[in-house]
């Protein structure tokens, strides 16, 4: 597990610097094409840098906004705040992570922050309608678990990160647009932005599930285990993931950046679950290959 910590460690480390050195090319040829002169690189640096820094210390934040999240209560989730605190003993966390619930009829579940200090699980309504206490209680001990194996800290950075790269490709994409629409007379200044564009079109989307792949399906595998390191009781968790793979609703809150988080495969079309293995570009080991590993461990 400390192997484990510390690879995740080096991974986040390694995708901030590719973040910084991608956005910083990105932001000098926009500033080129803008014909901002010698003062496009610093320009460019600075931008790539206070982003880098406010993705960093916002991850969290940014992930629960984007699915719009609301904090746990103890008049509406008392029988989730329980299970949080019955469980910190046992999982060796010192700082009990902040609680969140996502309106939304799936049943999943995730966890988030740039480190165990500060933390967040969020689980969905669906979750909390549909799984019996004992399965709740695998669930959140699998989260627990990702906050103790670091997993979150790389999970949340690569999903704003993904997400970042989508936007400024959206933007470039438009605003060459909107130039090709106005007039003929900055032929430089368009030509950079039309590749650049191209480019991002091509490449962020590889890019993204390169970052996603980073964050490796083994992770899933170690989280289950320590789950029920935690628990002492596989069968909830492997209950819990049954269930969580047949519901036929789709997760409305998630997006391609943030998929990779989720307990299990957010998206029914691209869902493993009727499949024995799961092919190399899954973000999710099967869940059937995850049922047996726990079955392996009673």
């Amino acid at each position: 597990m400390f192997e484990d910590i510390r690879k995740n460690k080096i991974k986040t480390g390694f995708i901030v610097s590719i973040f910084i050195i991608l956005v910083t090319l990105v932001i000098y040829y926009i500033c080129i094409a803008f014909d901002l002169g010698s003062t496009s690189i610093i320009i460019a640096l600075a931008f790539s840098i206070i982003s880098t820094f406010i993705t960093y210390y916002n991850c969290d934040k940014i992930v629960l906004a984007s699915c719009k999240a609301r904090p746990a209560t103890m008049e509406e989730d008392k029988k989730l705040l329980g299970i949080l605190d019955a469980l910190m003993i046992s999982s060796g966390l010192e700082v009990k992570p902040a609680l969140y619930v996502v309106e939304d009829a799936q049943p999943n579940a995730f966890a988030t922050g740039r480190n165990p200090e500060h933390a967040v699980i969020c689980v969905t309504t669906g979750l909390l309608e549909k799984l019996e206490y004992y399965e709740l209680e695998g669930v959140i001990a699998h989260e627990l678990s990702h906050i103790k194996n670091y997993d979150i800290r790389l999970s949340a950075v690569i999903s704003v990160m993904v997400g970042f790269i989508i936007m400024i490709t959206d933007w470039l994409s438009r605003s060459f647009f909107w130039r090709r629409l106005d007039d003929d007379d900055n032929n430089k200044s368009g030509s950079i932005l039309a590749v650049l564009g191209l480019l991002l079109a091509v490449l962020s989307p590889i890019f993204a599930k390169l970052l996603q792949l980073a964050v490796s399906r083994r992770r899933e595998f170690l989280a289950d285990a320590t789950a029920v390191e935690i628990t002492r009781n596989p069968d909830g968790l492997i209950s819990a993931l049954q269930k969580i793979s047949s519901d036929p609703n789709e997760l409305q809150t998630a997006s391609a950046a943030t998929a990779h988080m989720y307990i299990a495969e957010p998206f029914r079309k691209n869902a493993n679950s009727k499949k024995r293995k799961s092919d190399w570009f899954s973000t999710h080991p099967s869940v059937e290959d995850r049922i047996e590993a726990l079955r392996n461990i009673k």
